[in-house]
């Protein structure tokens, strides 16, 4: 934490920006940034004073518990759509590290390799259907693909009639979380049906009603015990299922990011079909780097911080510009070009490239997801290369004033074909 004399100004004579933040999303953080001329803002949202930071050094500073907690930094309305109440996103210290070893067995490569298969299964499954159809889009089709593919995986039973229903509900909670109005309320409301559904899953598996697939992501969930000792509560159980669900779930506006990838440069498509695992994984590097998904994360200032001579005090929220770090060209040559060949032969910077947030997995508040987002996407990616399809006329433009944003179309394919081998 460095020291510095007080900015002149008081957190309480600085303006709101909720609004600007509303307005350009995406950009805002950025734009801030930009006229401030360096790598740290002082500003307030919602009434509440803001500091916000970005580069390496942020990152490693942001993810230190001495600095930035969790606890009652998300607001309420992302918990009620995207986390959920009592998530582990929401802890600290060792509460959140007991929590967090439920985790961490996604960080294994037997995890990664194990879901990317069943999504890739489910793919395979169903990708021969699409050919029968004037078009596809392909947002809605893969969001059924993956979440047929990650409950298979999870161990979680999903019959015909509850994958599109649950389809639906997965997108829609990543869809409204950053939004008020319809978006919002469709969230809230496919949270909380999900959430009861596997709070009676977690109850019968409990009771023995329901028997659940040993070493499965619902038996751990199951039969997991806080940092009290005690079993999580059937919603509490059920909020993190879905925190293993959803996240992956997620992965749907990834590969329809690929698709517009692909499509604006089609030079790519060659090398992906051919299987090529390095390329495959720098493809996916750079559609996550690239593309808009998360425009920042963020916490609670455990005291009073300064960084680089902007002050917030105890309890002011603390964030981490993702987007802007991202698209810096400090750290990316042509930054707002999309070259996946800047990851070939390069390793990958823990701490610079952060399209899921920073810091480090096994310990830290980073996403233990990560790995399977990259395998899936890995899979998908290398199918949709090699998916024979046309791209009619449509609206794929991707407004940074959406938040998430997605191709404006979903990515709508036509005459659709399934090379023989690939099915």
């Amino acid at each position: 934490m460095t020291s510095s004399p007080r900015s002149p100004h008081s957190p309480l004579t600085l303006p709101d920006q909720t609004l600007p933040l509303l307005a350009e999303g995406y950009a805002w953080l950025p734009n801030r940034m930009r006229e401030t001329g360096g790598d740290v803002v002082r500003t307030r949202l919602a009434g509440r004073p803001v500091l916000a930071l970005r580069g390496p050094e942020a990152v490693r500073f942001f993810y230190d518990e001495r600095h930035v907690r969790r606890h009652g930094a998300v607001p309420g309305p992302v918990l009620s759509t995207l986390f959920g109440h009592g998530a582990v996103h929401t802890l600290d210290g060792d509460a959140h590290r007991a929590r967090k070893a439920l985790f961490l067995p996604l960080l294994e490569q037997d995890a990664v390799t194990g879901s990317a298969k069943e999504i890739a299964a489910a793919w395979d499954e169903a990708a021969p259907s699409w050919a029968g159809r004037e078009h596809v889009v392909l947002f809605d089709e893969v969001s059924q693909v993956i979440t047929r593919g990650v409950c298979r995986w999870a161990g979680v039973p999903l019959d015909d009639g509850e994958a599109e229903r649950t389809a639906r509900d997965l997108i829609a909670m990543v869809d409204g979380f950053a939004t008020l109005g319809p978006r919002h309320l469709r969230a809230r409301r496919a949270r909380g049906r999900q959430e009861a559904r596997l709070a009676r899953l977690v109850s019968d598996v409990r009771s023995g009603a329901v028997e659940a697939t040993a070493g499965s992501v619902l038996d751990a969930v199951c039969g997991h015990r806080d940092a009290s000792g005690e079993p999580l509560e059937p919603r509490t159980a059920a909020v993190e299922l879905l925190n293993v669900i959803r996240p992956t779930a997620a992965v749907t506006w990834f590969v329809a990011f690929a698709a517009h990838a692909l499509h604006r440069r089609p030079e790519y498509r060659e090398p992906l079909r051919d299987g090529d695992p390095a390329f495959a994984t720098a493809f996916v590097h750079e559609v996550r780097r690239f593309y808009p998904f998360a425009p920042f994360v963020g916490g609670r200032a455990v005291t009073e911080l300064s960084w680089k001579g902007e002050r917030v005090p105890a309890g002011g929220l603390v964030l981490l510009d993702v987007y802007g770090q991202n698209h810096d060209a400090r750290w990316w040559e042509e930054p707002y070009a999309f070259r996946p060949q800047r990851f070939l032969g390069r390793p990958i910077e823990r701490d610079v490239l952060i399209p899921q947030g920073g810091g480090e997995p096994r310990s830290g508040h980073r996403c233990p997801g990560e790995r399977v987002v990259i395998g899936v996407l890995e899979a998908l990616a290398v199918r949709l290369a090699r998916l024979e399809h046309t791209v009619p006329e449509q609206d794929l433009r991707i407004s940074l004033r959406r938040i998430p944003a997605r191709p404006r179309s979903g990515v709508v394919l036509a005459d659709v074909r399934v090379p023989a081998g690939d099915s």
